[in-house]
C-alpha cells in the first residue's frame, strides 16, 4: 500500500526551528517529485516548497525562501523541510506530496499532486 507519513510537527515560539519528515512505504521516492504544502485555518492550501526527482533541484514560496529548506535522502526513502526561523503565521498543517514525473521541474501545485500524507500540525506561538 502507498503512503507518505509526516512527523515532526510541534509547537514553537517565534524564532524557533522544526524539521519535518515525509516516510514513504509501498513505493520508492526516487522517481517522485516531492513537495510540502499547507493550509492554515480558513485558507486554501498552498505549496510551500518542492525537490525534484532528477538532481534534486529545489523550490520555495517567497514567503520561506531563506528559512526554510527541502532535502531528500533516497536511501532512507525520506524527504525533510527544515523550518528555521519561524514566524506564527506559518502556522498551518502541513502535508507531504508526490507528484508522479521524474524531471528537474517539481510543481508547487496542490492539484498536480499524486499521493497525500495525512499531515502534521505546526503550531508558532508565543
Amino acid at each position: 500500500q502507498l503512503q507518505l507519513v509526516e512527523s515532526g510537527g510541534g509547537l514553537v515560539q517565534p524564532g524557533g526551528s522544526l524539521r519535518l519528515s515525509c516516510a514513504a512505504s509501498g513505493f520508492t521516492l526516487d522517481y517522485y517529485n516531492i513537495g510540502w504544502f499547507r493550509q492554515a485555518p480558513g485558507k486554501e492550501r498552498e505549496g510551500v516548497s518542492c525537490i525534484s526527482s532528477r538532481a534534486g533541484r529545489t523550490y520555495y514560496a517567497d514567503s520561506v525562501k531563506g528559512r526554510f529548506t527541502i532535502s531528500r535522502d533516497n536511501a532512507k526513502n525520506t524527504v525533510y523541510l527544515q523550518m528555521n526561523s519561524l514566524k506564527p503565521e506559518d502556522t498551518a498543517v502541513y502535508y507531504c506530496a508526490a507528484e508522479a514525473r521524474f524531471g528537474l521541474i517539481c510543481d508547487l501545485q496542490p492539484v498536480k499532486q499524486n499521493y497525500w500524507g495525512q499531515g502534521t500540525q505546526v503550531t508558532v506561538s508565543s
